[in-house]
C-alpha cells in the first residue's frame, strides 16, 4: 500500500511538473508574440531566453543569436551559438558567426564563416567581405580573387554602405569594388603603386562622386607620394 502511494505520488509530481512547463512554454510564447508587436527588443531577448531554456531547439537559439546581432551586441550573440564550426549549422548561425566574429576584430575565424556562407550562395556581397578581411590579414592573393569575382558580379542595383561620416551613405557595390582595388593594388608596392592606385580611385570617384572615404585616401596617397619625393630628393643632395 505505501509502495502504491508512494508510486500515486511519484506520478501526480511528473504531471504537475509537465503541466507547468507547459504552461510556462505558452505564457513565455505568448509574451515573446507580444513584445515582438511593441517592438521591446530586450523583451524579446527575454521571451526568447526563457523559451530556449524550458524548451531548448537550435533554432530558438540561432534566433536569440541573430537578435543580439542585430543590436550590435556580438558577444553576447557569439556566447549564444559559439564559434565553433559545424557542417550542421544554419544559414542564420553562419551568418551570425561571420559578422559577429569580425565586429569583435577577429578576421581569421570571421573569414572561414564569410567562405561557407560564399559555398552556400556565392555572391557580390559576401565577396566583399572577403575582399576586405583577407587584405586586413595581408592575403593579398584572396584579396585579389575576391575582388576580382566582385567586379564581374557585382549588381547595378546592389550598395555598399559606408560609415566615416556622420552620416552613413551608400554607393554602388561595384564602386566599393573599384576602391578595395586601388587599394590593394597600392598594397602590392607602396612606393611605386601609388599612381596606378589613384588612377583607380580617381574613376571609382566618376562611378560614385559621393564616395568620401575615396577623397580621404586619395589625399593620403598623394601625401605619402609627396613624402617619398621629399625623400628621395633629399638623398641626391
Amino acid at each position: 500500500m505505501k509502495k502504491l502511494f508512494g508510486l500515486l505520488l511519484l506520478v501526480s509530481s511528473f504531471m504537475l511538473s509537465a503541466q507547468t512547463s507547459s504552461e510556462l512554454i505558452a505564457h513565455y510564447e505568448t509574451y515573446y508574440k507580444q513584445m515582438r508587436a511593441q517592438g521591446d527588443v530586450q523583451g524579446i531577448i527575454n521571451g526568447m531566453t526563457h523559451l530556449n531554456i524550458l524548451s531548448p531547439s537550435q533554432a530558438r537559439e540561432d534566433t536569440l543569436a541573430y537578435i543580439y546581432m542585430n543590436e550590435n551586441k556580438f558577444m553576447q550573440a557569439l556566447n549564444t551559438i559559439g564559434i565553433e564550426k559545424n557542417a550542421t549549422d544554419s544559414d542564420i548561425s553562419v551568418e551570425v558567426k561571420a559578422i559577429s566574429l569580425k565586429s569583435v576584430k577577429q578576421p581569421k575565424l570571421a573569414i572561414g564563416f564569410f567562405e561557407e556562407l560564399f559555398k552556400r550562395g556565392p555572391n557580390a556581397l559576401i565577396a566583399y567581405e572577403l575582399a576586405e578581411l583577407s587584405m586586413q590579414i595581408q592575403n593579398l592573393t584572396e584579396a585579389e580573387k575576391h575582388i576580382a569575382y566582385g567586379l564581374a558580379n557585382a549588381k547595378d542595383d546592389e550598395k555598399k554602405a559606408f560609415y566615416e561620416t556622420q552620416t552613413p551613405y551608400e554607393v554602388p557595390l561595384k564602386s566599393a569594388f573599384m576602391y578595395l582595388n586601388a587599394i590593394h593594388i597600392f598594397n602590392k608596392d607602396k612606393k611605386t603603386n601609388i599612381d596606378a592606385a589613384v588612377d583607380v580611385l580617381d574613376a571609382a570617384l566618376k562611378t560614385a562622386p559621393n564616395f568620401n572615404l575615396i577623397q580621404l585616401t586619395k589625399n593620403e596617397l598623394l601625401r605619402q607620394k609627396q613624402v617619398l619625393q621629399t625623400q628621395a630628393a633629399q638623398s641626391k643632395n
